[in-house]
């Protein structure tokens, strides 16, 4: 087998377990030294008994993000569900910065109506009120939305918790392996099975709308290409070209896609233009060119290659075919993930022997190693450029983990039985 196809189908060998798949579970190993204490009034719903308790999911959310540290319900002196019922003296007393309120009623369309608002304590002022409906199946959503404008008044930037994740298991029972391509919300729950093969799936990738993915999927005796919808399940395939066909990109745009076709001899990166089919090659050399990932301005591409005797990001110009390279520090840098900021680059790096996340400023090039765990890969940026989520070893399992982006906060996800692995963050979702 070429060198290429080793390296390809070698990724999934930390896929393999012997126990089931189960849903993700969240523990937050660390946060933030100086949280903002914040407490969330269980949601008052007077005479009905929704499917989810949305004040416990806000709260879960907010811790999860780090920055935050909810008071116990069992501390609280009372349970306002308006502005004009709240005490300011009996949450400075708790040491409340900030105080969320609210209330949840059936209207006649059977939907929900959620009125929510968030209390700044120390300035004894409502930082906002705010109204949002959905139907009894989407009350998650509810409270996913009230944690994002939560952390948006106070930390300044859009909260993420509405996104979703997209990530690959694999379950071993005797001789037989099942692969499955899951999407779950960013908290682990409502997990959804897009595909489940005996054979390998990797490199999920989300379009810019968050309606769709592309992977790649061996299930023709050969790497493929496809793409799915997330609404119909209805999938189509985008190549089937002999040798690898791998690492698909959706463009900003979404009208092209970026992938790694060795049809012509070699690994190199090439442009689809989804609606026409056509494929333009993008590079031209013997050693591997892989992993693209796109620049914001839809003009450049990151990509990692071997062509300077190690892996390393590289930079190319879409329109003269111009390449730089970006990295130097380190014997190993690869499988790229930008921030949203496009400037912050996370990626895979290897000093001496160990595989950690780090980001790499593109601006003043300074790299900073942000995990200290070993057989950490495939990095995934939130959409919010806060946190990145990757996969790594915890035991002898395989886990999904998270940390900032200035790696003062840390939680894993892991499988309540098995591995995972191929994480990717969605978008903001439209």
């Amino acid at each position: 087998m070429k060198r290429h196809q080793q390296f390809f189908l070698g990724l999934f060998c930390l896929l393999l377990s012997t126990n089931a798949w189960a849903e993700l579970v969240i523990k937050v190993t660390q946060g933030n030294d100086q949280p903002t204490l914040v407490a969330v009034s269980p949601i008052v719903s007077e005479g009905l008994t929704p499917r989810e308790d949305i004040s416990a999911i806000v709260e879960a959310d907010l811790q999860r993000s780090g920055l935050f540290k909810t008071i116990p319900r069992t501390d609280m002196l009372a349970f306002p569900s308006n502005t004009e019922a709240i005490y300011y003296r009996d949450w400075r007393i708790l040491g409340a910065e900030y105080l969320i309120v609210g209330s949840l009623e059936r209207l006649p369309d059977q939907r929900y109506e959620l009125e929510f608002s968030l209390i700044n304590i120390t300035a004894q002022k409502v930082e906002f009120k705010s109204r949002a409906r959905a139907g009894s199946s989407q009350l998650r959503d509810l409270a996913h939305r009230v944690s994002d404008k939560v952390y948006q008044a106070i930390a300044g930037i859009p909260g993420a918790f509405s996104t979703r994740l997209a990530y690959v298991s694999a379950v071993r029972d005797g001789d037989k392996t099942t692969f499955r391509l899951q999407v779950a919300d960013a908290d682990g729950a409502r997990e959804q099975l897009m595909l489940e093969s005996s054979e390998p799936i990797m490199s999920p990738a989300w379009s810019p709308d968050g309606r769709e993915l592309a992977y790649v999927s061996f299930e023709t005796g050969r790497p493929a290409i496809f793409r799915q919808s997330l609404a119909t399940a209805e999938r189509q395939q985008l190549t089937d070209f002999e040798g690898l066909n791998g690492a698909p990109s959706w463009s900003p745009d979404g009208t092209k896609m970026a992938l790694v076709l060795s049809k012509d001899g070699n690994p190199e990166l090439y442009l689809m233009d989804l609606e026409k089919r056509v494929f333009t090659r993008l590079t031209r050399h013997f050693a591997i060119d892989t992993e693209p990932t796109w620049m914001p301005d839809g003009k450049h591409i990151l990509f990692t290659s071997d062509r300077g005797g190690t892996p390393q990001i590289y930079k190319i110009n879409i329109g003269d075919k111009s390449i730089r390279r970006l990295t130097f520090q380190g014997n190993y840098n690869a499988r790229p993930s930008l921030a949203p900021d496009g400037r912050t680059l996370a990626l895979v790096h290897r000093q001496s022997d160990v595989f950690h996340i780090a980001s790499f400023d593109l601006k003043t090039r300074r790299l900073i190693e942000l995990t200290e765990t070993t057989l950490d890969e495939s990095p995934s940026v939130a959409p919010n450029g806060a946190m990145l989520m990757y996969a790594t070893k915890d035991g002898d399992r395989g886990v999904l983990a998270a940390v900032s982006l200035d790696a003062g906060v840390r939680y894993i996800l892991p499988a309540r039985q098995g591995d995972v692995r191929e994480p990717a963050w969605s978008p903001f979702l439209r």
